[in-house]
């Protein structure tokens, strides 16, 4: 059974997520991607592939051993990925679905056409002027972006011009989003759907840096109520997203939840692993087996409660002392991880963006307070320093 992985730089989820998952699935698998050096020691076969071009990916499967399914859980190619699942006839995610998600301005058009939700939004392609009409406060960002880089808040105008001119200097070519600024406590929807249902697996609480930035600091297991759920679910239908793993973000606005993006893959940023955790579930493994054209189970109710703290830097420097690598020992309470992002010696170019992030922390225990009192005991005992 051969599976083939799309895939652009390396990431956790899938060294230590979707491959471990594969092997115990019995797959054999092939890694397609533009950046072969970065997964040579993965026990894999590596391909080298213009992933970004469903045509290359085609032709090299085409080429190669006969699939058995076609995955990917990157940001940038789920498209491509799934016009060649379907291409030989595989199960997988609807294309016009994967490039709706992806494209923040198709995202608001598709869901105010089926009437879900409208929330303000203009689409500037590369010279389009600035709108007059946009409503302050309001959100600048890239029109497919990742990683919080180049999402800004602006209060008034001056700030809007400045944002998009400086944006534009840093992304010659590409087209941005300008939308009404959505106020209220952000949550996340974690989906998993099957060619027949979408299976909710529970939500987190998202806590962000300061503004004007959006960076993600902690997030919270935090399962929404029916009322979230039913708008997400919704807003999915519209958008045609359902098959496959899906990590949606919305406010909960004083008019009721209203997304503010649609990521159609796993969660990142080590939340995939603390997920699988609090459910208790072979979680990357449902994820492939879908691929492969089986039912999604129906997800257990986490007892437990779990947090992720992504740890950031908040000036330039080189980082001098770091905490370890960290794995939680049998019969502990509170179950904790580390997982160091930079290492010692390392300079770090503060950006106000993901890329800021210097580790991430994950614990998992039975109630907030025990969590929270790991969680501090841990950063107070083993701070990252940059100087």
């Amino acid at each position: 059974m051969r599976l083939y992985l799309t895939a652009l730089k390396p990431t956790d989820s899938v060294a230590h997520g979707f491959l471990p998952a594969a092997r115990a699935l019995g797959f054999d698998v092939t890694i397609l991607t533009d950046r072969p050096d970065g997964y040579r020691d993965g026990g894999a076969e590596v391909l080298a592939c213009d992933v970004r071009d469903p045509r290359a990916v085609i032709d090299v499967i085409a080429h190669h051993h006969r699939p058995y399914a076609i995955f990917s859980n990157s940001d940038h190619v789920q498209a491509e990925t799934a016009l060649a699942a379907d291409y030989f006839g595989l199960p997988g995610k609807d294309w016009r679905a994967c490039a709706a998600a992806k494209n923040k301005a198709l995202t608001r058009r598709r869901l105010a056409e089926a009437g879900v939700e409208r929330v303000w939004s203009a689409r500037l392609a590369p010279g389009d002027p600035v709108p007059d009409e946009a409503p302050l406060p309001a959100v600048v960002k890239p029109r497919e972006g990742v990683a919080s880089e180049d999402v800004i808040l602006v209060r008034d105008t001056a700030e809007l011009v400045t944002a998009v001119r400086d944006i534009r200097a840093r992304r010659p070519g590409e087209a941005l989003v300008v939308e009404e600024y959505l106020r209220g406590p952000l949550r996340t929807l974690e989906t998993l759907g099957d060619s027949r249902t979408t299976r909710v697996l529970g939500g987190f609480a998202t806590t962000l840096g300061p503004p004007p930035r959006f960076v993600e600091e902690r997030l919270d297991w935090a399962p929404p109520d029916a009322a979230e759920q039913q708008h997400v679910l919704h807003a999915l239908a519209a958008l045609g997203v359902g098959f496959g793993a899906c990590h949606t973000e919305y406010v909960l606005t004083g008019g009721g939840p209203r997304i503010v993006e649609v990521n159609y893959r796993a969660i990142g940023d080590h939340c995939d692993f603390l997920l699988a955790d609090l459910l208790g579930v072979p979680l990357f493994e449902w994820i492939l087996r879908v691929h492969a054209g089986e039912p999604v189970p129906v997800p257990p109710v986490s007892g437990t409660f779990g947090a992720a703290v992504s740890l950031t830097a908040g000036r330039s420097g080189t980082i001098t002392a770091a905490p370890p690598e960290l794995t939680p020992a049998d019969g502990e309470k509170v179950r904790l991880w580390h997982r160091p992002l930079r290492t010692v010696g390392e300079h770090v170019e503060h950006s106000g963006t993901n890329r800021d992030y210097l580790g991430i922390i994950r614990a998992i225990g039975p109630d907030r307070d025990d969590v929270n009192a790991t969680l501090e005991s841990f950063r107070a005992r083993h701070p990252w320093v940059v100087a």
